[in-house]
């Protein structure tokens, strides 16, 4: 069995506590938040730091744009993925935008983003709201992968979430465990379409902390079946499968730290993200080592590629992308 760990980091730099654990081979990355993050400067020191340790750790954050933004001062402001679809220039947008937030983000040292959400908005989820492209299929694929093509421009692996869709339940999974409880067919000509049109294109998928009870009494991301069955063998995705934090409630079903880092990796996560509890993190490092799981080996494919130096942003293209980008946003 194979499985890596992704974890947080408590500070805007290093402890040598950290840098010990970064050196562990079940350890792929880290994951950024505000509390890590204080101007562009320090985080592309932090991030060298972090490639300092091992140059392989993957370094990571969540850039959507709108409300779920990571990197504040320095970075441009990006709209909510609402605001794009209800722009003039929706497709034009889109893609802008991707390759605004990728090319800010892999500046400052950081491979990857996890975007876009692909989750369709039902209008009573307010945990995706308007991180989402919308209610109809065709248009969230269409402008998802207007989205994806500009990272890809950038030079920046994509990260579809939350498979096979959240935006039906109401209850928010950082803090409740979300029932659907629509048949497998009712997801197929839904949210599961939008992953499908978009298969082939994704780098990396994030499974939902959503229990879809009428096919499986697991969370998705727990869940062979969606995982192994429905993504792997019937949509044929090839990339990288991400957990959602662990520390999460929705993942609390499967049982402590240690249950949970096993059960995701059994059912098919590459990677298994522990954020905001060192404590468990700890825990998820010493399952993964005293169940002897061997390290992922395909991480090397969310790596940034054509990182931007720093006097890009003096560049034309990246003023003018800026400007219709952060004029958007402040509508």
């Amino acid at each position: 069995m194979q499985g890596s760990l992704m974890l947080d980091l408590q500070g805007t730099w290093l402890t040598a506590h950290e840098r010990a654990i970064l050196r562990q081979p079940e350890v792929c990355g880290v994951i950024l938040f505000a509390r890590n993050v204080e101007h562009p400067e320090q985080v592309a020191e932090l991030c060298r730091s972090i490639k300092a340790v091992r140059n392989d750790l993957l370094i990571s954050v969540d850039q959507e744009g709108g409300r779920v933004r990571r990197l504040r001062r320095g970075f441009s402001a990006l709209p909510s993925m609402q605001a794009i679809a209800q722009s003039s220039e929706p497709q034009k947008n889109a893609q802008l935008c991707g390759w605004l937030m990728a090319a800010e983000v892999l500046a400052v040292g950081i491979d990857f983003s996890f975007a876009p959400v692909l989750d369709l908005d039902y209008g009573h989820n307010t945990v995706i709201g308007n991180r989402s492209f919308g209610a109809q299929v065709a248009q969230v694929t269409s402008l998802a992968r207007a989205f994806m093509q500009g990272m890809a421009k950038a030079g920046m692996a994509n990260v579809g979430k939350h498979f096979p869709g959240h935006g039906w339940v109401e209850a928010d999974s950082h803090f409740a465990v979300p029932i659907d409880r629509r048949s497998l067919s009712a997801i197929e000509k839904t949210d599961l379409r939008v992953f499908a049109e978009l298969a082939q294109e994704m780098t990396a998928v994030m499974p939902a902390h959503v229990i879809y009870s009428e096919i499986d009494e697991l969370p998705a991301g727990f869940s062979s079946f969606w995982l192994q069955q429905v993504l792997r063998e019937q949509l044929g995705f090839t990339g990288l499968i991400f957990s959602d934090d662990l520390c999460m409630a929705g993942a609390h079903v499967v049982g402590d730290m240690a249950a949970r880092t096993l059960a995701a990796i059994s059912a098919g996560c590459d990677i298994a993200l522990v954020c905001n509890d060192p404590a468990a993190a700890e825990q998820a490092l010493v399952t993964m080592q005293t169940e002897k799981i061997q390290p992922c080996a395909h991480t090397s494919i969310m790596l940034g590629k054509n990182r931007l130096q720093k006097e890009f942003q003096s560049q034309p293209e990246f003023q003018l992308a800026r400007r219709a980008i952060s004029l958007l946003a402040a509508q």
